[in-house]
């Protein structure tokens, strides 16, 4: 088990537990491993979402990249996937994302992404945790003209702009009506600039909410995780759809024209069909987590899509994707990877693909998505020491009231238990056909685990 990094890099409290210090090393080990990858002073993104605490993070992550001789370029507020696109684009070595993604503003982040904007392999990350707990940590350090340089390049989200415009622009153009507009909700977050930009240019009328950050409000009762403000937005203003990103960007929800949610898995369950029938999805291959609801499986075989199922994390999704030459994956929380166009989550990118395709349909949204039946679905999440994670597997108590709900549940739904990868949390699911019953069993599972693992 690794001490710092989580499945989606590093995030816990600013300043309390992700304090300077730790950020300082994580930059200077981080240095220190790409230098050995790169043989040559590594040349470093850093980008960030409104968070009040992301100049603290970014001046003690610069002052680490620095001492060890990593030259840095300061990219602004961006969204991730922005950030992971220019880390490409302008051939840096590797890039940097602080962001605590969809939490709330007291917590803070770090990912990393590699030269080709992907997130680093395990095997990386675990190289620069050996580094950060090295005893020689103290005396890695650049000295005279080895001592890296920092700049600021804060307009290159035109670059990003230009790329979404010539991969989606004509089609949608092409296709826009006048009655149709959409609402936005960009969380107060890393989406707040950019979103409005890329929208007003391609020509689709939109409203937008919630883009007055103000440092503490990313997030707050807001964005992909309460959806109940862009639904009730869609309704009052009769819009055509609702968009909500999260904090940084990476992923995003929809409301239909009802203000009815559409999760990942009814999205994804959208681009596969589409992709197929333009003969554009490879090998007729969707790839989702073990997370995806039953429905989108079923949706899978009728429709003769073959359905791989990964361990939960966005990046296994893409190892998955990477390794058997698929181009379409993602996760019910709403990151979708187009691989063809970014091998990272991108938000806007997947609204931006929902919308050509409703367009090029001709057609309500609810009536895009009519065919798919999603389960009933619950998710618990039980606090727990964050020591005592994966420790469930042998307590006698919970391991026996697991296997009785799988058995319970093995011909009409499933249990599904996981340890957190960025919380202290073990999240309890069951999907099955009684919404009531499946919620109370998991409730109970959960308040188990808690009292077991305090």
């Amino acid at each position: 088990m690794r001490k710092y990094f989580g499945t989606d890099g590093i995030r816990r409290i600013a300043n309390t537990d992700l304090t300077p210090e730790l950020v300082y090393k994580v930059a200077k080990g981080g240095a220190y491993v790409l230098s050995k990858h790169t043989d040559k002073a590594p040349l470093i993104l850093i980008g960030k979402d409104t968070r009040l605490s992301g100049s603290l993070i970014e001046s003690a992550m610069t002052a680490g990249f620095l001492s060890y001789g990593a030259n840095v370029i300061h990219l602004g507020v961006l969204p991730t996937p922005t950030v992971a696109y220019l880390t490409r684009k302008l051939n840096a070595d590797a890039s940097v994302v602080i962001s605590a993604s969809h939490n709330s503003y007291e917590y803070n982040g770090i990912k990393f992404f590699s030269n080709k904007g992907m997130k680093l392999d395990d095997s990386i990350e675990e190289e620069i945790e050996d580094a950060m707990d090295s005893t020689e940590i103290n005396s890695l350090r650049a000295v005279g003209d080895k001592i890296g340089t920092d700049k600021y390049l804060e307009d290159l989200k035109e670059e990003y702009i230009d790329f979404l415009l010539e991969n989606f622009g004509s089609q949608i153009k092409e296709n826009i009506r006048d009655n149709f507009e959409v609402g936005i909700d960009v969380a107060n977050g890393a989406t707040y600039q950019v979103a409005d930009e890329i929208f007003t240019k391609l020509g689709i009328k939109h409203r937008i909410i919630n883009n007055e950050p103000d440092g503490i409000n990313i997030n707050k009762d807001c964005g992909s995780t309460h959806l109940e403000k862009i639904s009730e937005f869609v309704k009052k203003n009769k819009l055509s759809l609702g968009i909500a990103y999260d904090g940084d960007g990476d992923r995003c929800l929809i409301v239909d024209e009802n203000g009815k949610t559409l999760d990942g898995d009814i999205i994804l369950a959208i681009f596969s069909k589409y992709l197929k029938n333009k003969g554009k999805l490879k090998k007729d291959t969707l790839v989702a987590t073990v997370m995806s609801n039953i429905g989108l499986k079923k949706y899978a075989t009728q429709n003769e899509i073959n359905l791989v199922q990964t361990k939960v994390g966005d990046r296994y999704v893409l190892e998955e994707m990477l390794k058997n030459g698929y181009n379409l994956g993602g996760e019910q929380s709403g990151h979708i990877i187009l691989l063809d166009y970014n091998p990272t989550g991108d938000g806007i990118q997947t609204s931006l693909m929902l919308i050509n395709i409703l367009l090029e349909s001709k057609c309500a949204l609810s009536e895009l998505y009519k065919n798919i039946k999603i389960y009933p679905q619950v998710l618990v999440n039980a606090k727990v020491n964050n020591n005592k994670k994966e420790l469930y597997k042998d307590d006698k108590d919970i391991k026996l009231a697991i296997e009785k709900l799988e058995k319970e549940f093995e011909n009409n739904g499933r249990v599904l238990i996981r340890p957190s990868g960025t919380e202290s949390l073990i999240r309890v699911m069951i999907e099955g056909e009684d919404q009531d019953y499946i919620s109370k069993k998991a409730e109970e599972l959960a308040k188990l685990i808690e009292n077991k693992l305090k």
